[in-house]
Parts: structure tokens; sequence; C-alpha cells
């Protein structure tokens, strides 16, 4: 669930509904979502402690991804829940006392730079550096952790090659060309570009689990990767390329981090920038995916976006494939589950709560179409060659 505008329903929150059943203000908000709690719907949430209601009506989301973890509550289908509960906006619209831990939560982004150079390496050490078995057995063979693109593939395993080339077609790489990836990840887009494009590639990642993996994987191919801050990064690049790393720059640095890539680019260079997107301005981070999955992120506006690009990029293209996300996502949570029985060995069942929570959660908010998908294209104004972008990978 994500903060936003507290709208509470009439009467009392914390009245219990007949046979001390669930606050009747919170039935009754579930309900216009068509949720409801121990229904016989897939997607209504069967309570296993009376203490989830206090949760919600203290924490909201983070108490409802809390008590999920501990085993408070259940639900068969948590993709359909989340699906309902964000098309309804009720992740939006908090219950009592968690409408003002939602309104310090807005403060602290708004008095902070949550983003700096000193926490940069934070999102690093608490998800990336998890473990790379659980990415590995969770992930394509490439270990590729961002949107798939689906529009002619029928496995996990051809969406993230067909988007990787569709990333390299879009650039228009050339033998010879210097590409940065500004969060390379485990390497698998650039040794992808160097492999069948011919490019020198540089790479930069905030993870030291992600690096030692990525360098084995590039071993033997014109692919230099650091461990580095975007800020530090000198040299001039032909191609730069940004996969999921923006969801982690923050507001507040989108200026000094679009002036670091304008500086870094070739006058007649291009820039893709790919990025989760959301479909509003929001004045703050979930606090449940803040605090268990991805620490000081922010998702970006389109507004947000714009007003950021002004004057340092024209934008040559922006391409939306949001839904993609939903079924990347759904088949990450099914080779999860599968690996799980091996995985038990070294991670203990809230974790595995909490990841499947995590996964779902995003493939709701995929679903309800809150959240997007864009592949942004922009270039300086200094180059003069006309962009015709591109859709389908291959040939």
């Amino acid at each position: 669930m994500r903060s936003g505008e507290a709208t509470l329903p009439t009467g009392n929150p914390r009245q219990r509904g007949s046979g001390g059943g669930p606050p009747a203000a919170l039935a009754a908000l579930l309900a216009r979502a068509d949720i409801r709690f121990d229904g016989g719907r897939p997607w209504d949430i069967q309570v296993r402690h009376p203490r989830l209601y206090d949760r919600l009506l203290s924490q909201w989301s983070l108490g409802a991804g809390e008590s999920y973890m501990d085993g408070d509550w259940e639900c068969e289908r948590l993709d359909e829940l989340f699906t309902r509960l964000m098309r309804a906006d009720l992740d939006r619209q908090p219950l009592g006392w968690s409408r003002l831990a939602l309104a310090l939560e807005a403060l602290r982004h708004r008095l902070f730079n949550l983003q700096s150079m000193t926490r940069a390496f934070e999102v690093g050490k608490r998800h990336y550096d998890v473990g790379n078995d659980v990415f590995e057995a969770m992930l394509d063979s490439r270990m590729i952790y961002s949107c798939a693109y689906w529009e002619r593939a029928d496995t996990l395993e051809q969406a993230q090659l067909d988007k990787l080339d569709l990333i390299c077609r879009k650039l228009q790489l050339r033998r010879g060309e210097r590409l940065l990836d500004i969060g390379c990840g485990w390497g698998g887009l650039v040794r992808h570009a160097a492999e069948h494009y011919g490019v020198q590639a540089t790479g930069i990642t905030v993870s030291r689990e992600q690096l030692a993996l990525a360098q084995r994987r590039c071993e033997g191919w014109p692919v230099d990767l650091r461990l580095q801050d975007y800020r530090l990064l000198d040299g001039r690049f032909d191609k730069i390329v940004s996969v999921g790393m923006f969801e982690h720059v923050g507001p507040k640095n989108y200026p000094v981090y679009l002036d670091t890539v304008r500086r870094l680019l070739a006058p007649d260079g291009l820039f893709l920038l790919h990025t989760i997107g959301s479909d509003i301005t929001t004045p703050a981070t979930d606090p449940w995916i803040d605090r268990y999955v991805f620490p000081n992120g922010k998702l970006p506006s389109a507004r947000e976006m714009s007003e950021a690009l002004e004057g340092r990029f024209l934008v040559e293209d922006w391409h939306n494939f949001g839904p993609d996300y939903d079924r990347t996502l759904m088949s990450w949570h099914a080779r999860f589950e599968a690996a799980w029985p091996r995985l038990s060995a070294r991670y203990d069942e809230r974790f595995r709560r909490m990841w499947r929570y995590y996964l779902l959660c995003c493939s709701g908010f995929f679903r309800s179409r809150q959240g997007q998908l864009w592949q942004l294209v922009l270039t300086r104004r200094e180059r003069l060659v006309p962009y015709r972008s591109v859709r389908l990978a291959g040939a």
C-alpha cells in the first residue's frame, strides 16, 4: 500500500462490529473494494489474530504488512487483494492514528534528503545484498531484476532477453561505442551489449554482492564494473542507460542526477531511462516498502520527471508498458515459491512471508494501473540527427 491523503469514513473507527468482529468503519472501508474480513472469496482477508484490527488502525500499510509477516492474517490471492485495494485507492485512505504517522512520513521526505550520498549504499546493503541465492532462484538466467518485455514472449527468459535487445536497439548501439550503465545490477545488460553489439561497457552499482557476482559473470568481456555512486562518475560516453535505478534517486536529487548524465553524455549521444512511475505525485514512500524492501526510495510521477527534464534533455520517446510488470512479478513469485524448499535452509518463514507480500503487493500495484513502467529516450539539444524509436526486439 502507498501513503496518500487521508479520508476517514464516518463513525468511530474502533467501534467493533457485531459479534466482536472488525471495527465497523474498517469493514465499511474495505467493502468499497468488495473485500471482507473472513469472507469466502480468494481475495478476502482471513483473520488469524484480532490484534490485526488495531495494527491497521494505528499503522495502516505498515501494520498490514507487518501483521501479515507475523501471521495475523492470510489471503489466498494477495495479488488480487491488492489489485482491488488500489483500484479503489484505499491505500491512500488511512484510518485512525495511521493518518498522523503518514503525515509525519511525508514531512520527513520534505525536510530531509533521504537519497544523499551518505545514504546511497543503504539500499544495497538492506535489499540487494540480502543474498544472491534468492535472486538467482527468482530471476531469469541473466539475473535481470527489472520489468520484462512480454510483447512477443511466452517465458520470463525470453521476455527479459527481448527487453535487453529492445534497450540496445533504442540506444542504437554500434560496435566500439562506450556505454555507461548506471545501476548495472548483476551485469546482465552490459554483458549483453558487449557480447551482441560490440560496445565497451562501464557499469556501477551500490551493492557489493551484486558487484562480486557481476564481475564473475562478465569475465572475459570488455566490461568495467565498479562499486560507486553516480555523483562521482566522470568521463565521456556515447550512450548511457539506467534501468530500475531512478527509483532510488529521489526528487531532491533529480537535478544533480540529470546534470551528471548530461555532463557524461556525448553531445550527439542517447540516454535511455527505464523507471517505475506513479500515476500521481505522492508525498512519501509506502512505509512498509521503505522499511522492508527499498529504504529511501521514491517513485517519480510524470509531472516530477517532466519538470526535472525541462532545460536539460529533450524527450525523444516515452514508452509505457506497466502491465508487463504485473506478469514479471507473478513469474518471479512462482519461481521464488518453487525454490523455497532449498532456500528455507537459510531463510526463515517470516522472510518468506515478507518476500511473498512484497512481490504480490507490487503485482497488484501495476495491475491496478497505479503503477507505470516507463522507458524514456532522452537527448541533448546538440543532437541534430532525427530519432526514430522501436517497440519490438530483434531485427
